[in-house]
């Protein structure tokens, strides 16, 4: 790597600028001369960054999309014969389709070497899935691939995710390249990590990058299968990747309220046309299979309801209302705000979204002072174990757990029947066995110091 000489326009000398004719870089006199005298190299400075670690490289080189049934049957035959735990990765369109769906499974395993699997050849994927039988996926970030893989008849018997994985252990950055880099010393391309993957056919480029994805994650999971083991983690892990097996992709309430600028929006009958807008545009990209924000962004969408304008005309000429379908799909805006200016008061949706669970905790000491005592106890200890223990206080409990639980515990206030209680809530709740362990005795002691008023200063 080239790197700049120091100093402001330094020649290598330490000076800021040339030496004068007569003199040295250090001011000595010399005889003056009409001959040129050859100018010094510039000394480069050594370099204080580590040298790039080498690019990772399809060992067996880039294999054929499948996308007929005989390519099909031969991809099964290798991995029911091959051994071993089966590395697995999806792409989706995701910012270019409304539908979430795997556009290419890449999978690898030992004895099969790596597949490129197209799922939108195959009416079922049923094959695949009896070829794989009860074998141990891998997966990085399974919550991510897991919903779009089931869609196409995919489902692990058991699962390792290596994403999960270098979060147990405290790896401070646990993307997919990072923790390649880190562990195996290869150095991944990101260049095509956002390309629009129901292209059809698919670049060469883009199918190299997608088979590096499964390329050494079988051995990314040795070594922290190994670490795991060696941290005293490895059964934490295991209750981890057994409890994503049940993984379902979560439904939003009111999921219009996620619109971007809903703060500029004032009244309850502008946020009755956000929700009419954003549930048309809704409708037309899961008809034209686009993602939402190409055919009107939430820009537009807070414009038209702050705007409210009573015809096309007028609604294109709001400042602010583009999109490549503001003005296609014009009659349906239109009559998506005329709808929201007939409706009764009392259809229109309310200024504050509705809670599910406790409130935020902000507002805990004016509602509740008694659950703020218990969250400022036990919140503080749980994030002094989680450092402990060296994994992020999110893995130790999921936050919301922690909240629903202390802000209605059980009505016991004697420790014998808290420890019971607090660990029956918490599985309720979806809490794993390790986490419960550790955490029960510091949501107790928060339960039953928290009824405690506060000494006057």
């Amino acid at each position: 790597m080239m790197t700049e000489p120091t100093g402001k326009g330094s020649t290598g000398n330490g000076l800021d600028g040339p030496a004068g004719p007569g003199t040295t870089g250090k001011g000595t006199p010399q005889p003056d001369s009409t001959q040129t005298q050859p100018t010094p190299a510039p000394e480069t400075p050594p370099s204080n960054e580590a040298p790039l670690a080498p690019l990772l490289t399809l060992r067996d080189g880039l294999p054929p999309v499948v996308e007929t049934p005989e390519a099909l049957a031969e991809v099964c035959a290798a991995f029911a014969a091959g051994t071993g735990p089966v590395a697995i990765d999806a792409e989706r369109a995701s910012g270019y389709r409304y539908s979430a769906r795997a556009y290419l499974i890449q999978l690898r395993r030992e004895g099969a070497s790596t597949a490129l699997v197209d799922p939108i050849a195959f009416d079922s994927m049923e094959p695949l899935q009896e070829a794989l039988g009860d074998a141990e996926w891998i997966l990085h970030a399974a919550t991510q691939d897991l919903p779009c893989l089931a869609e196409v008849g995919l489902r692990p018997a058991a699962l390792f995710d290596t994403e999960l994985a270098g979060r147990l252990l405290g790896y401070p950055r646990v993307g997919l390249a990072t923790l390649v880099e880190s562990i195996l010393g290869k150095r991944m391309r990101k260049e095509h990590s956002a390309v629009d993957w129901s292209t059809r056919p698919l670049p060469t480029p883009w199918l190299d990058y997608a088979a590096l994805d499964v390329e050494v994650l079988v051995e990314l999971r040795e070594v922290l299968k190994d670490e795991l083991e060696a941290a005293g983690k490895a059964e934490w892990a295991r209750q981890e990747f057994h409890h994503l097996l049940d993984h379902q992709a979560p439904t939003r309430s009111e999921p219009w309220r996620r619109t971007s600028g809903l703060h500029r929006v004032r009244g309850r009958r502008a946020l009755g046309a956000v929700r009419e807008l954003w549930e048309t545009r809704d409708r037309i990209a899961r008809e034209r299979d686009v993602t939402p924000g190409r055919i009107l962004p939430d820009s537009a969408v807070v414009e038209a309801a702050v705007a409210m304008p009573a015809d096309r005309a007028a609604l294109l000429a709001v400042k602010g209302f583009h999109g490549r379908g503001a003005e296609r799909y014009a009659r349906d805006w239109v009559a998506a705000l005329s709808k929201v200016r007939d409706l009764a008061e009392d259809d229109l949706p309310a200024r504050a979204p509705r809670l599910e669970g406790p409130p935020v905790p902000r507002a805990w000491a004016e509602k509740d002072p008694v659950a703020a005592r218990r969250l400022g106890i036990a919140r503080p200890a749980i994030q002094e174990l989680a450092g402990k223990l060296n994994l992020p206080v999110e893995n130790l409990l999921t936050p919301d757990y922690l909240r629903r639980v202390l802000w209605t515990p059980p009505a016991s206030r004697l420790e014998p029947q808290l420890s019971r209680q607090v660990p029956e809530a918490l599985a309720d709740l979806g809490a794993r066995a390790w986490q419960i362990e550790l955490v029960t005795p510091l949501i107790v002691d928060a339960i039953m110091r928290g009824e405690d008023e506060p000494s006057p200063e």
